[in-house]
Formats: C-alpha cells, sequence, structure tokens
C-alpha cells in the first residue's frame, strides 16, 4: 500500500478531465496518485469541498522595495495565500525598478522565507536595457520582460516605436505590455477634471488603450514576437486580439468584469482610480461576452495598492491602483455563482491559463508529477468582505461590506498547508516559479 506525507480525501478534485470524488495523495511536495488508496502522514478532509489547481495570480505589485508603506513582499502574499492563491507573478515598478540582474537577485534574496506564496519577478523594459533583455529574461525567477507603452505607478516608461522595436528584438519569451498610448494620453490631459475622479476615464479613454494595442500587435509581429496584453477594458480590444492569437495572449481583472464608471466613482470615488481605468457597464458586459468566448487567457488581479493617505488626496493627486490580490478568487467564485462564467473556466484561467500561455514548470493542473499546488473551496459559503479579513498592508478594499457566494478555505503549496479556513501556517516558504524557458530553452 502506497504511503503519502499528505493525502486530500472526500472533494470534488477538479482534474483535466473533469470534477471527480477522488483522493489526492502527495509525496515530497509532488502529486504521485489520482484516486486508489494510501496510508499519510497527515490527511485532510475536504468532503463538501471543491479542490482546484493552485490559483496563480500572473500581475501583482507588491511594491518592495522602496515603496513598503504601500506592500511588501511578505504582507502581499500572505493577503495572496487568504485569499487562495498559490503563486504570484510580480511586477518590476518599485524604487528602484526591477531593470538589472542585481535588482532581480535583491528580490528573490528577500522573497526567501518571507513570501508565503511561490512567485517569479518581472525585469522591467527601460529605453537603456532594452539591449541586455534577452539575458535578464533567462535568469531562474525572472516572468519574463514587462513594457510599459502609457506612464503609471513609478517611472518606467517605453512609449515610441522605435525602442518598442528594440525591446522586442531582445530575447524569445513573451512580453507583457501594458497598453495605453502616452501620446494620447498627454495630449488629453486637459481633459481632467479637478477633484472628479469620473473624468479619469475620459482622459484616459477607449482610444489610448486600442491605440497602444494595434501598436504593439503591428510591432510584435515584424519582431516575431509573442505579446501578453495586460488588464484589457474595452471590448475592442478583445475583438481584435482574439485576431491574433498566433502571437498575443491577454489578461482581464476582477475589477474591471466586477465594477462599472457609473457606480464605482460615485460611491469609491478616486478608490476606484486605476490604470487602465474602471470604464461603463457597457464595456463591463463586452468583456463578460468575450471571456465566454475564450479569447482572454488569464485573469491577473493588477494587485497595486496605495495608502489610505495618499487615495484621499484630490483627483488626479491621488494616485492609480487598487489592492485585489486577495479579492480575486472569491469575486469570481461569486459571478460563478451567480451565472456570469463556469467554474470550468476559472479554472483555465486562473490554472491551466498561466501555465499555458507562461510555460510553468509543474504548476497549473492536478496531475502526477506536478507540484502539489490546491486552492480548496466552498463553493456555497455565503460571506461578507470585512476590513479585519483583509491581509495587505494599505488596509482597505473596494469590495469591503460585498456580499459573496464562494469562499477559499485552504490554500496548499508543494503540499504545504499554508492557510487552512484563514488560519495561516508557522512559517513562510514560497519559492520561485521554475519556466521552461528558462530551464529548457
Amino acid at each position: 500500500m502506497a504511503t503519502f506525507d499528505l493525502k486530500l480525501t472526500g472533494g470534488t478534485v477538479h482534474l483535466p478531465s473533469g470534477p471527480a470524488q477522488v483522493d489526492v495523495g502527495v509525496r515530497d511536495g509532488k502529486i504521485v496518485q489520482i484516486g486508489g488508496t494510501g496510508d499519510a502522514g497527515e490527511t485532510i478532509d475536504c468532503t463538501g469541498l471543491d479542490v482546484l489547481p493552485g490559483v496563480i495570480d500572473s500581475q501583482v505589485h507588491f511594491r518592495e522595495p522602496g515603496l513598503e508603506a504601500k506592500e511588501d513582499l511578505e504582507s502581499g502574499s500572505r493577503a495572496a495565500v487568504l485569499g487562495g492563491v498559490t503563486a504570484v507573478f510580480e511586477m518590476p515598478n518599485t524604487k528602484p525598478n526591477t531593470d538589472s540582474a542585481e535588482a532581480v537577485n535583491d528580490k528573490l534574496a528577500r522573497a526567501r522565507d518571507r513570501m508565503w506564496c511561490d512567485h517569479a519577478f518581472y525585469v522591467g523594459a527601460t529605453n537603456n536595457n532594452a539591449e541586455h533583455l534577452a539575458e535578464l529574461e533567462r535568469m531562474p525567477g525572472t516572468a519574463g520582460v514587462k513594457i510599459f507603452m502609457g506612464a503609471s505607478t513609478g517611472d518606467l516608461l517605453v512609449s515610441d516605436d522605435a525602442n518598442l522595436a528594440r525591446v522586442l528584438a531582445s530575447g524569445h519569451r513573451r512580453v507583457a505590455v501594458h497598453c495605453e498610448d502616452e501620446f494620447r494620453m498627454n495630449a488629453r490631459e486637459g481633459e481632467r477634471i479637478a477633484g472628479d475622479p469620473s473624468s479619469h476615464p475620459v482622459w484616459r479613454d477607449d482610444e489610448s488603450a486600442i491605440l497602444a494595442t494595434r501598436r504593439i500587435l503591428k510591432l510584435a509581429r515584424e519582431a516575431g514576437r509573442r505579446i501578453h496584453v495586460l488588464h484589457v477594458t474595452t471590448p475592442a480590444e478583445l475583438e481584435l486580439l482574439g485576431q491574433h492569437k498566433d502571437i498575443a495572449t491577454c489578461e482581464v481583472t476582477p475589477q474591471h468584469l466586477t465594477l462599472a464608471a457609473e457606480d464605482a466613482y460615485p460611491r469609491l470615488g478616486s478608490y476606484a482610480q486605476m490604470n487602465p481605468p474602471i470604464r461603463s457597464a457597457a464595456h463591463r458586459d463586452g468583456l463578460w461576452h468575450w471571456l465566454n468566448q475564450g479569447v482572454p487567457d488569464v485573469l491577473g488581479s493588477d494587485h497595486a495598492p496605495h495608502t489610505i493617505e495618499e487615495k484621499a488626496k484630490p483627483y488626479p493627486a491621488s494616485p492609480s491602483g487598487m489592492p485585489g490580490v486577495q479579492t480575486l478568487l472569491p469575486l469570481l467564485l461569486d459571478h460563478v455563482a451567480k451565472g456570469r462564467t463556469t467554474l470550468q473556466r476559472l479554472i483555465d484561467l486562473t490554472s491551466a491559463g498561466p501555465q499555458r500561455v507562461f510555460g510553468l514548470v509543474g504548476k497549473g493542473r492536478i496531475v502526477p508529477g506536478y507540484d502539489a499546488d490546491f486552492t480548496v473551496v466552498d463553493l456555497k459559503a455565503q460571506w461578507t468582505i470585512e476590513e479585519s479579513w483583509l491581509a495587505s498592508r494599505c488596509g482597505w478594499s473596494p469590495f469591503t461590506g460585498d456580499t459573496l457566494t464562494g469562499k477559499p478555505i485552504g490554500t496548499i503549496i508543494r503540499g504545504r498547508k499554508v492557510m487552512w479556513d484563514g488560519q495561516l501556517a508557522s512559517h513562510a516558504h514560497g519559492r520561485p516559479v521554475r519556466f521552461e524557458a528558462v530551464e529548457f530553452g
């Protein structure tokens, strides 16, 4: 009879072939048996619960180094695992920017035994490091290269076509892109109304988004380089990206699938301010249409915290961004409960999708040989997001007070029970995510 370190019993396990009532055996941090029998050093009873592949959030800003008043690697990853997230890709707009080998290694050192979840770090593209990106993207622990075509938090920016082409010519991995056209936004700064955050999507309008997306698609095709368009906010972009799936993948966020300008700005003010902006209910409904058509590949939180004091500044002095890593899965489980999409599609967007898009080694599916990463959820639990549950250092969420159906119960990473029913393990043991392009490219 087989002997395991850990066994999950009694739950509905979501395998590549679909849901099944089977036990899962884990040894040395890997899945070794699905179904069958065997003894285990630890058994977790998942009766009445659903066992999903570990949720992967491929866009977070944890603000360390340099901006730790907003967040750090420990607090951000603690929020992640409390929300059922087993791995994150962290963004490069820190102080200093993550745009060199030294900066990547510094983040990896800071993360070791402080980050609760597994992790990888993006390298920020600049006009100065373009020729070095092919080496930087091959460093262990890197998620690839990130381009900001439009200015957001921080000073990472590659806005013109000549420098964008230089970036795309250096390296081979898929490049993540923030698509807002810097030139159009500069020309439209007069559209901002002091004290009125609802003017944010008027300034950073649909055209600024789709213009940048068209430009990067053209440049990517000329360079023969695969791209990943982050936080898409307009249905027109998703329709366009659906015509270029050979070179382009894309992401949507829970915020843009949940909030609508007509309600969000009057109710939340600058707390609803992010880049690209929260747009209209018609935009939100259009994102759902294309999501259920299968066009978006992944769901990322774009967790981008700022302090309450910063957010209280009058628009446009208020910074753009909101926390979201802890609420990513709860919001989507609620959308599943409301019939807006299926649990199968949610799993594709948060585990199988990231594995496929980024070439993760051993993550994203519940199959023998893969890392024993599981997100255990109660699909029927009804609960309210309370401030006391939030772990982000910024101390707020635009979704505080929302009552949801569906809740993360457990976060298991490489066979370790990191979170169960709101309680954390004694120590953080996050490790770098491995990528096929780095290991075998």
